[in-house]
């Protein structure tokens, strides 16, 4: 009995062993019949991984069998672990080298770069800037590609530090071999955040996939020539171009500065100035150009300099024959509406000045409100690269004069964000200044705003610099003044503005002029009454300044012109 239990019990044992094993052989043929999907399905995700990028087709195709060296600037391949193992995968065709280099310090703020005031006249050792860490040039001279990904955001200083570490890295290795000309360097942001197109201009863009990847080709001489100006405008841009040498001082971008030849020559330029809806800166415009040609540049090394004014249909033929007799060539424009501007108001239409972008036959330009005066030649203002300006309040510069490089896609840009980005002062300088964040700085004498902020009640004095190149005349204008005195005087409100001496500046140049032109300079009735109503005010005021005491013997007063002035 015993026996027999026991070999009934071995058979159950066996019979239990055997339906697992044969359980387990089901599982596992069903498993393996499984894998092939399950291997399909990762090899399909790894040669997504693996695939070449679609932006390197347009960059390998000009290399042909050659290796490619590419540059990886701020791409952290924990998060962009993918665009890594694409570029890996073209080995031995590609070489990747990781640029290494200090992040900036995040104390610093937009401003520190970008400040109001800087010392100028060094009469306080000189204007610095901070600190802006780059890499070791010397230890990435040969590469072809630079890929890049950058911060979101307007102002972010360390945006501005990857961008021009990317633009440093392509000027460099271009110029290994030859400094006279250069070998092409593709520049390549991945991700959904933009590049700085103050550095990258649009029309180097050879690429792009929105949210994706922007790739360009830049233009290195136009690059070099952005490298060589300062961070920011914590520093007066250099003018390089008066010797034909330029030295890159990167002082506190680089170990070791580098001495380049310059030869590259700009052919195509011109003064521009913009009037529109109304006649009344005709006149300032006639000075203008009168004051550009009194101090023109003889010696310039420039083959042709054009004086090209943008007027609308509001300028009629006979200003348009004084302008045409005081030097300006014109150019017939429609006004483009500010979306944001009051009908009826007076920048409901400055946006016009946006059409100087679209003067393409040129390769650069100094734009110039109609009521600046040139009192030296500025002609040396070409060497600089765009935007560059004189500055205004808080980090931003002022519109009057700028020098800026035409091109189509980037007045279409500048269309787009005037949609999109509303002016903080309503017109046009606080467009320009949203889109052109990273600005060169010019000195203040290059464009003097003739405003003097701390004046104390009726104090008449005036502290104007003797080296001055232009003068912006702010608040009333000239030609509507009596020309024995500034008739900013006769408003308590407009003191800011009044300023004797420099309104003798402007009567110097018109005094100057041929006669034909002085009538477009002319008192109008309505003008005059204006001003005898505005003297009537500062006398019953008894503005202590007194210049309502003058007695006027401006000889305009015994001839009205025929002006079409509708607003001041």
């Amino acid at each position: 009995m015993a026996s027999k239990s026991s070999s009934s019990s071995h058979l159950s044992k066996q019979k239990a062993f055997l339906i697992l094993s044969l359980f387990s052989i089901g599982l596992l043929l069903s498993l393996l019949s499984m894998k092939p999907k399950r291997v399909s399905n990762v090899t399909s995700k790894f040669e997504v991984d693996k695939r070449k990028p679609s932006w390197f087709e347009v960059i390998e195709k000009n290399y042909a069998s050659k290796r490619i060296n590419v540059g990886l600037v701020n791409v952290d391949t924990r998060v962009d672990g993918g665009l890594y193992e694409q570029l890996h995968a073209l080995h031995p065709q590609v070489e990747i080298v990781s640029v290494d280099f200090d992040h900036v310090d995040e104390s610093l703020k937009w401003k520190d770069f970008f400040p109001v005031w800087i010392d100028e006249d060094k009469k306080w050792g000189g204007p610095k800037c901070p600190d802006l860490p780059m890499p070791t040039w010397e230890e990435y001279r040969d590469l072809n590609v630079v890929v890049a990904t950058v911060p979101c955001g307007k102002r972010d200083v360390f945006k501005l530090q990857v961008n021009l570490v990317v633009a440093n890295l392509a000027v460099d290795s271009g110029w290994v071999n030859n400094l006279d000309a250069y070998e092409p360097v593709y520049v390549v942001f991945i991700g959904s955040c933009d590049p700085m197109m103050d550095i990258f201009k649009c029309d180097d863009l050879l690429l792009h996939q929105p949210g994706e990847y922007w790739v360009y080709k830049p233009d290195l001489f136009s690059l070099r020539n952005k490298m060589l100006m300062p961070v920011g405008s914590c520093l007066i841009a250099p003018g390089y171009a008066e010797t034909g040498k330029e030295v890159i001082r990167r002082g506190y971008m680089s170990q070791s500065p580098a001495t380049l030849n310059y030869n590259y020559t700009i052919s195509k330029l011109a003064y521009v100035t913009v009037l529109h809806s109304s006649e009344a800166y005709v006149c300032g415009a006639i000075a203008l150009a009168q004051s550009i040609l009194q101090h023109n540049n003889n010696n310039n090394n420039y083959t042709k300099l054009d004086l090209l004014l943008l007027a609308d249909e509001s300028i009629g033929y006979k200003s348009i024959r004084g302008l045409k007799a005081a030097g300006w060539k014109i150019k017939r424009i429609k006004r483009i509406l500010n979306p944001y501007a009051q009908k009826g108001s007076y920048n409901e239409w400055n946006y016009s000045r946006l059409r100087i972008w679209q003067l393409t036959m040129y390769d650069k330009i100094i734009f110039l409100d109609a009521d600046l005066l040139v009192l030296k030649s500025i002609d040396g203002l070409f060497a600089y690269p765009q935007l560059s300006a004189s500055p205004n309040d808080f980090s931003l510069f002022n519109s009057g004069l700028m020098v800026i490089e035409p091109s189509t896609c980037m007045f279409e840009d500048l269309m787009k964000k005037s949609l999109e980005v509303k002016s903080y002062n309503g017109g046009d300088q606080g467009l320009v200044n949203e889109v052109f964040t990273w600005w060169h700085r010019l000195p203040t004498k290059v464009n003097y705003l003739k405003s003097f902020e701390e004046r104390e009640g009726n104090d008449v004095k005036e502290e104007i610099p003797e080296d001055l190149y232009v003068m912006h005349y702010l608040g009333l204008k000239l030609w509507m003044c009596y020309r024995d005195y500034d008739c900013n005087w006769d408003m308590n409100e407009l003191h800011v503005f009044a300023s004797d001496l420099a309104h003798h500046m402007w009567w110097q140049v018109y005094d100057a002029m041929p006669k034909e032109l002085k009538s477009y300079c002319g008192l109008t009735e309505k003008m005059d009454e204006r001003i005898v109503q505005r003297r009537r005010r500062a006398r019953s005021a008894n503005l202590s300044d007194g210049h309502w005491k003058i007695e006027v013997k401006d000889p305009r007063r015994t001839h009205y012109e025929d002006l079409n002035y509708s607003r001041e």
